[in-house]
């Protein structure tokens, strides 16, 4: 299974290049074989403070054009944007599953990033992530959203509901690089499972409080034994006004997975009912 990252410099309020990018890095993707493509967090919109009704109409919009990219494209495609809930005044952040020309599955961020205050802007979700079955490769994969990569409470539901592909969305900064990759590694381990990890570039100021920051991509896809696998193709496309996107693309084996739970089974060997009481 080919699975692809693409790198972009994602825009506050540049609805339209923004999705442009996005566009064009599927596109590209699909002519190098790629079945999943995974964007960074935020990829439409980025965290423009205060996202109006009309605003939030155009992020859907736009996640709608992508997933009739994936249908006629016959891959899968994973980023976030924000989404309206019901009973709330507030967006989620949302990771969609794109597959065969619409949305088969979802995932509300749980844990908000408060040094930003994205918690102002957004609603916490409150559900774990599920995995959703890709017909082509067989494949469960399952979306975490950037600083929920830090609880590993979230990576674990997806493990214990038989994800055996995570694929991370993130807008991750530089001065935090070196937890990202240690956490990738780490949580493609103790889940037994391949992480997808895509992360931003470029520069922004994100949220209410206007934080400048960097992000370096860094993206990477690790194997279930915690190893990362070195890309089988890597490219630059072209984006006007703005930083070329980097999309690598990576061959994977999901049935690896499968095969390292059954020589280690660390799923039958929890022990749940002690962790509950610890927490208690």
């Amino acid at each position: 299974m080919r699975v692809a990252t693409l790198e972009m410099d994602v825009r506050a309020g540049d609805l339209e290049g923004n999705l442009e990018a996005v566009v064009e890095g599927v596109q590209a993707a699909a002519a190098a074989g790629a079945e999943l493509v995974a964007l960074p967090e935020m990829w439409s919109t980025g965290f423009s403070a205060g996202l109006d009704g009309s605003q939030l109409t155009d992020a859907e919009a736009a996640t709608a054009r992508v997933a009739q990219l994936s249908g006629e494209l016959e891959l899968a495609v994973i980023g976030s944007g924000p989404a309206a809930v019901a009973g709330e005044s507030l967006p989620a952040n949302r990771a969609h599953v794109l597959v065969g020309g619409r949305v088969v599955g979802g995932y509300d961020k749980v844990h908000l990033f408060s040094p930003t205050a994205e918690s102002l802007a957004f609603s916490p979700g409150h559900l774990a992530p599920t995995p959703t079955l890709l017909p082509s490769s067989g494949a469960r994969i399952a979306p975490i959203i950037c600083y929920d990569l830090r609880f590993p409470a979230v990576a674990r539901a997806a493990f214990r509901a038989g994800a055996d592909v995570l694929v991370v969305v993130a807008q991750w900064p530089e001065a935090r690089a070196a937890h990202w990759t240690s956490l990738l590694r780490g949580r493609a381990a103790e889940c037994q499972a391949h992480v997808v990890g895509c992360n931003r570039i470029g520069e922004d100021e994100v949220g209410r409080r206007r934080m400048r920051l960097r992000f370096p991509g860094g993206s990477a896809v690790v194997g279930p034994d915690g190893v990362e696998v070195v890309a089988a193709q890597e490219l630059l496309v072209a984006a006007r006004g703005r930083q070329s996107s980097r999309l690598s693309v990576h061959e994977i084996d999901p049935e690896a997975s499968r095969r390292l739970r059954r020589e280690v089974p660390v799923h039958r060997d929890e022990r749940r009912e002690r962790y509950r009481a610890w927490l208690q």
